[in-house]
């Protein structure tokens, strides 16, 4: 939709408002089935939520033409509607990962497999350009939203929600994986109450929401950036803003690297969730500040591009301490903070479409980095990396 949104625009008439509230539709569905999700995937397992969500995102993905050709109304319903289902996603994504992987390998496996969602950025991207520009901007919607059937044929004939499940699986496999994963037995309950009477949940809660605000202001409206400020074309806008992305699947495998050979080698997990956490926010803060320096459309993009970089090292911190804290629950305390999250996407998507009307992306920026040195202090005081509900 980011590249999209840039020809059906002129085609529609958009104003840069309309353009932010169609972006910030997709989060209020996301929004709303965060906690849901957790809950589905920590209850009935990873592998039926997933599947749900990605047969039900790839449909309203198919019908956002239609939509879009039927009015501004129908639009965003669907956008919205497509947003219910990714919401789902990475709740059932963190629960699967908590029965399969033992504790020592959790930064680099998580960040292994967040990378995948950049990438998908990076394909997207990269092809839509093409893609528009022989075929219209509809086909991008009708081509990927079809990959969705071929990946659930192979999700349903592979994958499980457990090891406990898998008939394949040896003996000694499962042993391994049973005697270092914290989280075995389905969930009967959840333990509202002391959930949310812990410090490092709320810390947890707020600096997703201060990561988020930046991350999905870059991920909707980079290429409108480009388009706008850097005057690059539809298909340069495109293939610059791959960029970024594939810069954050790089350092999101470097850094779960990273931090799981400082934890073998006896630096502790809350030190190591701080320390990578810190360059996630300080990282994007410092780059971001020094793009309204930057004259050279090329320096710009490679500013965006350590930005998005040094924030993929939040895939070890604060998206890998859900299964630190309370690993039986992180289906659920993901599906809680990335409530806190998304509400940050729906808000500063829509709110960078009302500051470009009446100020610059300078102002964008600003707001993105104060928010960044907000979750740094908050995380360094609050956060933990040992398990505190059972």
């Amino acid at each position: 939709m980011s590249i999209a949104i840039l020809p059906m625009s002129a085609e529609y008439g958009w104003n840069p408002a309309t353009v932010g509230l169609i972006q910030s539709s997709f989060f209020w569905g996301y929004l709303l089935t965060q906690i849901a999700g957790g809950i589905w995937a920590d209850t009935v397992g990873g592998k039926r939520v997933l599947g749900f969500a990605v047969i039900w995102w790839s449909i309203a993905t198919i019908l956002t033409p239609v939509a879009a050709k039927l009015g501004l109304p129908y639009l965003l319903v669907v956008r919205a509607f497509m947003g219910v289902g990714e919401g789902v996603a990475m709740p059932a994504m963190n629960n699967i990962l908590s029965k399969w992987v033992p504790v020592q390998e959790r930064s680099r496996s998580l960040a292994l497999v967040y990378s995948g969602m950049y990438l998908g950025s990076v394909t997207g991207l990269a092809f839509s350009p093409f893609l528009i520009h022989q075929f219209g901007w509809p086909s991008v919607f009708y081509s990927f939203g079809s990959l969705g059937t071929v990946w659930l044929i192979l999700w349903l004939t592979k994958a499980e929600s457990s090891p406990l499940e898998d008939p394949t699986l040896l003996p000694k496999e499962r042993k391994l994986i049973a005697d270092n994963c914290a989280s075995k037995e389905p969930v009967k309950s959840i333990p509202w109450r002391l959930i949310l009477s812990k410090p490092p949940v709320w810390a947890l809660i707020g600096c997703h929401f201060c990561h988020n605000w930046g991350t999905f202001i870059l991920l909707t409206w980079m290429p409108t950036y480009y388009h706008q400020v850097l005057k690059f074309n539809l298909m340069e806008s495109g293939l610059l803003s791959v960029f970024p992305w594939m810069t954050m699947a790089i350092s999101a495998n470097a850094g779960g690297w990273i931090a799981d050979t400082l934890v073998s080698r006896g630096f502790s997990v809350t030190n190591v969730r701080k320390i990578m956490q810190t360059i996630g926010f300080l990282g994007p803060a410092f780059f971001l500040t020094q793009l309204k320096h930057i004259d050279s459309p090329t320096m710009a993009v490679l500013c965006m591009a350590c930005s998005q970089g040094t924030d993929a090292f939040s895939q070890s911190g604060l998206y890998s301490n859900h299964q630190d804290i309370a690993p039986r629950y992180s289906g659920v305390l993901l599906g809680l903070s990335n409530t806190a999250g998304v509400l940050a996407g729906v808000l500063g998507t829509a709110a960078t479409g009302h500051i470009l009307q009446h100020g610059s992306w300078d102002d964008v920026f600003t707001i993105s980095v104060g928010l960044y040195l907000v979750g740094t202090v908050v995380w360094n005081l609050f956060s933990t990396g040992e398990k505190i509900i059972d």
